[in-house]
């Protein structure tokens, strides 16, 4: 559990950072489509993206940095994501920018079937940001995402994963960060 955590903590860290420091401009700049209703909406911002994409870019350096000092937590070695900071770049940047591409996505998915922002969805608002990091991830490096997701990572990860993101949501909507605790 520990070691699928670790390696998902670039997909996990920008959605929370896009909310705390987003605002601004919308990534859709207001447009909408044939049907009349905007691309994405007021919630996803450039801002936002830029920098919930370089949190978790950056928090994946760090655990890189902290991985080449051999440290062990719990008695499990956690892994780089490279073999070099910058070969590590591109695994902790595809988890980084394809969890918000897939947060983005089912944002536009639950436009076109007529929910509002912040309407919950069930099981896909909570896995669609770990789909997009997944995709991404495995288009762009495949052998590092197949060498590190193991079925027994991913299994643990789809559990985990809808689990930690209710309980930080409910955390955000205490703390006045999220309108809605879901």
């Amino acid at each position: 559990m520990i070691l699928a955590v670790w390696l998902m903590v670039p997909a996990y860290l920008p959605s929370p950072f896009a909310a705390l420091l987003g605002g601004g401009r919308p990534i859709d700049g207001k447009r909408t489509l044939g049907d009349g209703r905007r691309i994405l909406g007021d919630g996803k911002t450039i801002r936002g993206f830029v920098a919930g994409s370089l949190m978790g870019i950056l928090a994946g350096i760090l655990q890189t940095w902290i991985a080449f000092t051999r440290i062990e937590f719990m008695g499990i070695r956690l892994p780089p994501f490279g073999v070099t900071i910058p070969d590590a770049i591109i695994p902790i940047a595809t988890l980084s920018i394809g969890s918000l591409l897939g947060d983005m996505t089912m944002s536009f998915v639950k436009r076109r079937i007529n929910l509002k922002r912040g309407a919950p969805l069930p099981i896909a608002d909570q896995l669609d940001f770990v789909a997009g990091a997944w995709i991404l991830t495995y288009l762009v490096a495949p052998q590092w995402f197949v060498a590190n997701f193991t079925l027994n990572i991913i299994i643990v990860l789809l559990i985990l994963t809808p689990l930690l993101h209710i309980g930080t949501n409910i955390i955000g909507y205490v703390l006045g960060i999220k309108k809605e605790p879901w």
